[in-house]
């Protein structure tokens, strides 16, 4: 059954506004934080999720049973990202460290974990590969049963960023835990940015784990990363 998408997420607006950082780096424009103005608040969530932290080259969140490690000599941006949710009301917020997600319950979706292989601001010949963490109360979507629905609505986010899937999403295992994977390119110049976004169901919420590289070979590194807890 088709589920009803009422509102523009959150967690969906981050991931379009992750691209639009990205390719405003090769398109040499620059983005704008005005599109968050248009992005609708949801209901109070109906329950808790910690925001996790980063110590040693990892985000680890123990409500998702999740960790995902961080490459050497990246940059945490989260706070610049869930900063553009605050400017459209959000009660989002970052330790004082900027090492850890949104720590309050507010309203709509948080960005857990942004992290970039450059500076978003720093202009680069190649891809600046990224992973984004994001979570979305499941009061945003009636009627959603399974993972794999998501990428009705998020599907239609790349395409607006100029991304194509390369096939339909599929079930996909990290250990003993399943999730739901989708891949997608986009032709920039010469250079091709990839982007698999991993999906699940937590309790109370809706979690994509995004992340975008210039190979094939450097996404699956970073999806090989993610892990969780009890999952061997």
């Amino acid at each position: 059954m088709r589920f009803c998408c009422v509102r523009v997420f959150s967690w969906l607006f981050a991931l379009a506004l992750l691209s639009a950082v990205l390719l405003a780096q090769t398109s040499g424009t620059s983005s704008s934080s005005s599109s968050g103005k248009h992005v609708k608040r949801l209901a109070a969530n109906e329950s808790s999720l910690e925001p996790g932290a980063v110590s040693n080259g990892a985000y680890r969140n123990k409500s998702l049973a999740l960790t995902c490690k961080i490459p050497g000599g990246w940059v945490l941006r989260t706070e610049e990202m869930n900063a553009h949710e605050e400017d459209d009301g959000s009660n989002a917020k970052t330790s004082p460290q900027g090492a850890q997600g949104s720590t309050e319950d507010g309203p709509g979706g948080r960005v857990l974990l942004a992290a970039f292989s450059r500076p978003p601001e720093a202009r680069g010949e190649d891809i600046n590969s990224s992973i984004l963490i994001a979570a979305e109360s499941v009061s945003a979507y009636p009627g959603l049963k399974d993972a794999a629905q998501y990428f009705g609505p998020l599907t239609e986010v790349a395409k607006a960023q100029g991304f194509e899937p390369d096939e339909e999403p599929y079930e996909f295992a990290i250990g003993t835990k399943k999730v739901v994977r989708g891949d997608f390119h986009k032709d920039v110049g010469s250079r091709v940015m990839r982007q698999t976004t991993l999906a699940l169901l937590a309790p109370g919420y809706a979690v994509s784990i995004t992340v975008i590289g210039g190979t094939e070979d450097e996404v699956e590194d970073l999806v090989d990363g993610v892990s969780f807890s009890g999952a061997k």
